[in-house]
C-alpha cells in the first residue's frame, strides 16, 4: 500500500497592526500564513490596508481571529486565500520532491 500524503495545515497570523492612536482605527495589518505537514514547511508574509469603516471596534476589543477574516476579505475573499494556500503547498511539494538539483556526478 503506497504511503499517504501528508495533509498541510494552514495557519493564519497577525503579525502587527497599525492604527491611529486618536481613535483606534486600524488602517493596516501585516500577516503571515505558515504551511506545515508535519515534516516540511513553507510560509509568507504580506500587509494590506483597509477602508476606514462606518463603525469602528475599539482596538482594545480586537481578536486576531476577527482581524484574519478581514485581511482574507481586503485580499478579495476565498478565492485569493486558496490561491495563496496553493502557493505554499507548490513548496512544500518541491521540499518533498524536488525538481531540480546541483552537484557533479564524481564527488
Amino acid at each position: 500500500m503506497p504511503a499517504s500524503t501528508p495533509v498541510t495545515e494552514f495557519t493564519w497570523a497577525i503579525a502587527n497592526l497599525e492604527r491611529e492612536t486618536n481613535d483606534g482605527y486600524v488602517f493596516c495589518a501585516h500577516y503571515t500564513v505558515n504551511a506545515n505537514d508535519g515534516t516540511y514547511s513553507s510560509g509568507a508574509y504580506g500587509s494590506i490596508g483597509f477602508q476606514r469603516p462606518d463603525d469602528l471596534i475599539p482596538f482594545a476589543d480586537l481578536t486576531e481571529e476577527l482581524v484574519v477574516g478581514w485581511v482574507k476579505q481586503a485580499l478579495g475573499g476565498e478565492e485569493k486565500v486558496e490561491s495563496i494556500q496553493t502557493a505554499l503547498q507548490a513548496q512544500i511539494d518541491e521540499q518533498r520532491a524536488p525538481s531540480k538539483a546541483a552537484g557533479v556526478p564524481w564527488r
